[in-house]
């Protein structure tokens, strides 16, 4: 699950980042929880663009909004199936899980790319055109003590493909996946935990 994340980074770094041609809006804050209006990149309207967007699908079925869709059922749940050509990353620079080892408090964990600063998490649009979800899968070996889920972080060669409204989602499906790269978690109240 990914119920919060941080983009702390200058939307300039964003822009080139993501190889957009004009600055995109900033979110309002650091770290974002569910509903607010973070920043998405997508490729819809035939060229990469910047736009906010409600993090949380509203379903008929839950009051909740929907934050989350796990990778592994897309293809087959009918709430996402009209959602799979309408594909969008979410930068971040880290996201948060909370963790309770044995015995232990519950604690706050920042989990980030140790190789980059920014990274792209996969999502989907919403049919109003202004709300998005983030993509879920199982986790990296390394923060499987953490959470039994994490965010699909794409890696940076998937990222054109993953926004290519041209794609298929079949061809592109084998992207949401486990992060491949080293990831590092730090105790947000302690000191870094390293993997």
């Amino acid at each position: 699950m990914c119920g919060k994340f941080e983009v702390k980074a200058a939307m300039k770094k964003v822009k080139k980042r993501f190889g957009l041609k004009l600055s995109p809006p900033p979110p309002q804050g650091i770290e974002m929880a569910p509903t607010d209006r973070i920043l998405t990149i997508d490729g819809q309207s035939g060229q990469v663009r910047g736009r906010l967007l409600g993090w949380g699908l509203k379903v008929d079925w839950d009051a909740k909004p929907l934050i989350n869709a796990r990778a592994e059922t897309l293809s087959t749940k009918a709430t996402f199936h009209p959602l799979l050509q309408r594909r969008c990353l979410v930068p971040a620079t880290a996201y948060f899980e909370w963790s309770r080892p044995p015995g232990g408090a519950k604690q706050k964990m920042r989990i980030h790319a140790k190789d980059s600063e920014l990274f792209a998490m996969a999502g989907l649009i919403g049919e109003d055109g202004d709300s998005v979800t983030i993509v879920t899968c199982r986790p990296a070996p390394e923060i499987a003590m953490i959470h039994d889920r994490m965010p699909v972080i794409l890696n940076p060669e998937d990222e054109a493909a993953w926004i290519d409204a041209g794609r298929a989602f079949k061809d592109v499906e084998k992207r949401l996946r486990p992060y491949d790269r080293d990831l590092r978690a730090d105790n947000v109240d302690q000191h870094p935990v390293l993997f």
